[in-house]
């Protein structure tokens, strides 16, 4: 059996892969330093020319940024898959915290078992090289890929990806295939793994509440004027009420119900609330009643205050009353909410609830509405299947509580939908010093992919 032999090489060649992934990893791709911008171009380069002796037709796309990467390979009548991930990765301070030079990779024995540590590992040079040396193996065993492949690799993604967006437009004939895979999604737990099927969308507001002209003596004028501080703290705590629920009008419009089928699936992850929060010092679950943990984090709407100023904050203590209040809130959407309809919805709340002598300013800071995946595609549950049968426990669609916008770029713009797997842990320090990525996800995510190329284009 083709599948069988593939498996084999992909074990056998194990080492050699590691190898090939350090290499990479060792090139210092940070995308948001103009000082590694001949990085990026080297880290493009050197994967245009592994592609290439792979098969595929490879080349670095120029951009008003960092090059994108676009290879095509391979034929067939099976679907034809687009695949994502991004070369660049996130800066490395602070420098001092790391215990290795964060690029030059290494091998690590840990007591959770083996690892790759280098800025990069996990997010996302590891993850995107799982699935080149799937197809790897693909190449060595068969002559040629399981079916029609389009590799499209980013080199802008940790720093916004203001290229990505108008090279989709301008590159659509060329990236439109039957569905795209991306690999920038962890498991969800050490040895369970997950397709990602919906993604939530994010609004951010910025408001100041704007009352005297300038910071009063607390003595001289509290009580007689009004304080900015004291209705920023009200308009915020109005915003739910005492069963959690965001009070905002028309804002569950577009909230779907969560089908039985996904339900089920996700009472069978016997998610485990009250360890997830004792992680981070907490114990109770404090999201909308009647909800269940992974509903709050995967499948409902929230709005969250990320940070609140006023006044005096230095050390020690000056009585004044401030002019200005300020705060940060953010929404996660899902379903079919309107990021527009939220913001201005936000808006008229604060507008419509100031008292007399103050006004409100608002700075936005971006709106993109929620991914959700058509799960009744065939190549989902055949995906979901063949991970299945790579890993110890059974693979389910779950949600994410973030966002990534590519997901959704790809429907909007490809009309394509996304299946978001990906292999990362919980403690593999994404962004932070000591990056590692498990050699166990990096090796049993070749297999996950030599998998499901096999199960999208059955023989």
């Amino acid at each position: 059996m083709t599948l069988a032999r593939v498996l084999s090489a992909i074990d056998d060649d194990l080492d050699a892969a590691l190898g090939r992934l350090c290499d990479l990893l060792a090139i210092p791709s940070i995308s948001t330093d103009p000082a590694h911008a001949d990085d990026c171009a080297r880290a493009a380069d050197w994967l245009v020319a592994d592609l290439a002796a792979l098969g595929f037709e490879a080349r670095a796309c120029p951009t008003p940024g960092h090059p994108m990467v676009v290879a095509h390979g391979g034929s067939g009548d099976g679907p034809h898959v687009l695949f994502y991930g991004h070369y660049d990765v996130q800066p490395v301070d602070p420098l001092e915290l790391w215990n290795r030079p964060p690029f030059e990779p290494a091998l690590e024995d840990t007591p959770k078992g083996r690892v790759i540590r280098a800025r990069g590992a996990s997010d996302d040079k590891g993850q995107l090289m799982t699935f080149i040396e799937a197809c790897r193996a693909w190449t060595a065993v068969n002559g040629s890929l399981p079916g029609r492949i389009t590799i499209f690799l980013e080199g802008e993604e940790e720093s916004g990806s203001p290229s990505l967006v108008p090279f989709l437009k301008d590159n659509t004939e060329t990236l439109k295939a039957d569905i795209a895979l991306i690999c920038d999604t962890g498991l969800f737990a050490d040895r369970v793994p997950g397709i990602v099927t919906q993604l939530r969308g994010l609004v951010g507001e910025q408001v100041t509440i704007h009352g005297p002209d300038k910071d009063l003596h607390s003595g001289m004028f509290g009580g007689i004027a009004m304080n900015p501080a004291r209705v920023l703290a009200r308009l915020l705590a109005g915003l739910h009420d005492d069963t959690g629920r965001v009070t905002l009008p028309c804002f569950y419009d577009g909230v779907p119900p969560l089908p039985d089928d996904l339900r089920a699936q996700w009472d069978g992850l016997n998610f485990d609330a009250t360890a997830f929060l004792h992680e981070v010092g907490l114990s109770v679950p404090a999201g909308e009643h009647g909800k269940t943990p992974l509903e709050m984090i995967w499948s409902q709407p929230t709005c969250e205050i990320n940070g609140m100023w006023s006044g005096y904050t230095g050390a020690g203590f000056k009585t004044v009353l401030p002019a200005q209040a300020h705060a940060k809130v953010s929404f996660r959407l899902v379903g079919q909410q309107d990021p527009l309809a939220i913001r201005d919805a936000f808006r008229a709340y604060v507008r419509g609830n100031l008292p007399a002598d103050c006004t409100a300013e608002f700075h936005d800071h971006g709106a993109s509405p929620a991914s959700q995946m058509a799960t009744d595609h065939p190549a989902f549950e055949r995906a979901r299947g063949a991970l299945s049968d790579e890993w110890p426990a059974e693979a389910a669609f779950v949600g994410s509580g973030g966002s990534i916008p590519v997901a959704g770029y790809f429907k909007s713009i490809l009309d394509m939908d996304s299946m978001l797997i990906g292999f990362a842990k919980d403690d593999d320090a994404l962004h932070s010093p000591n990056e590692k990525y498990d050699v166990e996800s990096f090796h049993k995510g070749m297999r996950s992919w030599a998998r499901i190329l096999a199960a999208l284009n059955p023989s």
